[in-house]
């Protein structure tokens, strides 16, 4: 069975600051009087994992952590947020003025969900994401936390991980790599049986449809940040391709984290 989920438009991926973040600064006092560096910038250079979230009584809301090993995660461009780790793909427009957010009407993919409690995760989130929000963004050097705070009392308290763009301080390259349904032994000096990721690089127009001839089948001997191999499936990765400046020896100078899963077949044995 195959599954085509072929999304090239956004190989225009939207630009996200390449720098270092700024060190300690409220975005609620930044957001209105410095350049963009310092308040939707920063936003855009982390993923925003949710870690607590109460109501105007302090009580926990369950309702937002139906899944602990994945928490719901806010991931923001220059006017856009996406919300990651719900059921569906929610996304919205937003705006930051004086230490308020402005959250725009959320739209949703409709993809049905069994387990209730995921089901419900998406109103959960929802509600919460609109209208006008209390905003502090503090950009600590190790670890940027943002508060979002609802008019009826909810906070919701998120922790920031480091973007690929940031962690390796640029764009990245966009690159498709089908991955073959089996692994194959492959030298590693400190690993002995190794096995590997057998890939060969892909190209498409723009379009969509398949262009050119694959690059040659060879061992990648190293791991595809935020890829999991199931053997016995084929996949087409889009991937971003990025230079690591000065890494250790015997390390790879080029990193792969995984962009979307756009082609995946079942191969009979």
């Amino acid at each position: 069975m195959l599954l085509l989920l072929l999304v090239l438009a956004a190989c225009a991926q939207t630009p996200e600051a390449t720098g270092p973040a700024p060190s300690t600064t409220p975005a609620s006092t930044t957001a209105a009087s410095a350049p963009a560096t310092s308040g939707a910038d920063l936003l855009g250079r982390y993923h925003w994992q949710l870690n607590n979230a109460i109501d105007s009584k302090g009580t926990r809301i369950d309702a937002l952590f139906v899944r602990p090993n994945q928490p719901l995660q806010l991931d923001f461009s220059a006017d856009r947020l996406n919300v990651v780790n719900s059921c569906n793909t929610l996304g919205a427009g937003y705006s930051i003025k004086k230490g308020r957010m402005q959250v725009g009407p959320m739209v949703s993919t409709m993809m049905a969900c069994r387990d209730p409690g995921l089901a419900a995760l998406d109103d959960a989130i929802s509600q919460r994401l609109r209208g006008s929000l209390n905003v502090n963004l503090l950009a600590r050097d190790n670890a940027p936390s943002l508060q979002l705070v609802t008019d009826s009392g909810d906070t919701l308290s998120f922790t920031g991980v480091p973007t690929a763009e940031t962690r390796y301080g640029g764009p990245g390259e966009i690159a498709f790599l089908e991955v073959a349904p089996q692994s194959v032994p492959c030298n590693h000096p400190l690993i002995p049986d190794k096995q590997c990721l057998l890939v060969r690089e892909r190209y498409f127009d723009e379009q969509g449809l398949a262009s050119g001839t694959p690059g040659p089948w060879q061992p990648l001997n190293q791991d595809i940040d935020g890829y999991t191999h199931t053997p016995g499936i084929r996949n087409v990765l889009r991937v971003k391709r990025f230079t690591v400046r000065n890494p250790p020896a015997d390390a790879p100078s080029v990193a792969y984290v995984l962009d979307l899963v756009v082609e995946s077949e079942k191969v009979g044995q």
